[in-house]
């Protein structure tokens, strides 16, 4: 009599690291993670990993499918040994239990999609031609004032455009591309690993199951074919520097009737010799005298959109600000402007002559008593804070 090895097969919910009442889902994840660690793609020539991955694919065809899962819950191993007419044998016996080679590789394509160049289903499956077309960038100048109250330029982009000759079928007149001989139409090879079934993308087609053999004359194959191409850029009032403008469609064409790609615009503004621009306020400084700060006065601000009058009264310290409501930049997309902060900037006069100096004086000492508790209170307050 001979005798009979007793193998000891591994629970199926611990090979998938599992509790027995895991979900669909639970299943589907945690094959996907011992599946994706063990592949025979990631491990050439790892008996052990190769080993494995048999093995957690057993498991998980079994436990994904409902009846399988109860018969194995009921009978453990037994459900699936024997022959249909042994007696013993469990309700899937006689029959191989975890079917074949192309019932794995549809069970693994069905959760690693195109992650194996396996197609959408594991089944093969041909791959679209349509290809979009890239994106393109324009980098466009703006003067400050263009910027602020918006413009229209028209500006010319060099792009691939559909062949006008082919209309983007990459054939001569009158041709058609013709079955990959490769991979026979099917824009796929498949290699048989072990008992399980892998297809990857045919090499020879890039998966579109057709080849070129009579190229157009005049884009060579390429579907497309460079051209310049004019359009009209309209720049909003309020934009500021790095502002995107797209234009959907208009970058290049895409390949085998695919979409086109998008055109950037992407706006570099100019300093202005006079204002800062912060969000939507302007800023400017304005010098002024000593004695046109302390007596008062007006002065003719000059704006982005004409003159105003501001009034300064006596007494106006350097660096005091006077707000111009709405004089700034428009509100991007929106209703109203922001605000015109002028700061006023008392100058004092590098050169005096005699009767300069003189007057000063006179004025220094009508003012030197009020000047100098204001200087004893700072430096007091400095000794304060390092004591």
């Amino acid at each position: 009599m001979s005798a009979t090895a007793n193998v000891t097969k591994v629970d199926f919910y611990e090979v998938l690291s599992v509790s027995r009442d895991a979900s669909d889902q639970e299943l589907k994840t945690a094959y996907r993670k011992l599946a994706m660690k063990y592949h025979p793609d990631r491990n050439p020539g790892d008996q052990e990993a190769e080993e494995k991955f048999k093995e957690c694919s057993e498991a998980y065809q079994v436990l994904s499918d409902p009846d399988k899962r109860a018969a194995y819950d009921r009978y453990g191993h037994a459900a699936f040994n024997g022959s249909s007419s042994g007696a013993g044998a469990g309700p899937f016996g006689g029959g191989g239990g975890f079917g074949n080679a192309q019932d794995l590789g549809d069970i693994f394509g069905d959760i690693f999609g195109e992650m194996f160049n396996m197609g959408g289903s594991g089944r093969g499956g041909r791959a679209s031609r349509a290809q979009r077309g890239r994106d393109l960038r324009y980098d466009m100048p703006l003067e400050f004032e263009e910027a602020v109250f918006g413009v229209e330029r028209e500006i010319k982009i060099r792009r691939s455009e559909t062949c006008p000759d082919c209309h983007g079928e990459g054939t001569a007149k009158g041709k058609q591309p013709v079955t990959c001989p490769q991979c026979g139409g099917r824009g796929q090879q498949r290699f048989q690993q072990g008992f399980f079934s892998v297809a990857r993308t045919c090499s020879s087609c890039g998966g579109t199951g057709t080849l070129i053999s009579d190229p157009c004359q005049t884009c060579h194959g390429e579907t497309r074919v460079q051209a310049e191409h004019t359009i009209l850029v309209k720049v909003p009032a309020g934009v500021e520097q790095d502002t995107r403008i797209r234009y959907q469609g208009e970058g290049e064409a895409g390949k085998f009737g695919g979409p086109s790609g998008d055109l950037y615009v992407v706006l570099n503004v100019k300093d202005h010799k006079f204002f800062e621009r912060d969000g939507d306020d302007l800023h400017c400084v304005m010098p002024i005298s000593f004695p046109q700060a302390a007596l008062g006065t007006e002065l003719e601000i000059q704006t982005l959109e004409g003159s105003e009058t501001i009034k300064v009264p006596e007494g106006t310290q350097s660096g005091h600000e006077f707000r111009l409501r709405g004089k700034g930049v428009p509100h991007l997309n929106q209703r109203g402007k922001g605000d015109l902060i002028v700061e006023i900037r008392v100058q004092t006069p590098a050169k005096l002559n005699k009767q300069q100096k003189e007057l000063l004086r006179q004025l220094g000492e009508t003012m030197e008593v009020e000047n100098t508790p204001t200087s004893r209170g700072i430096f007091d307050k400095v000794k304060e804070m390092f004591n």
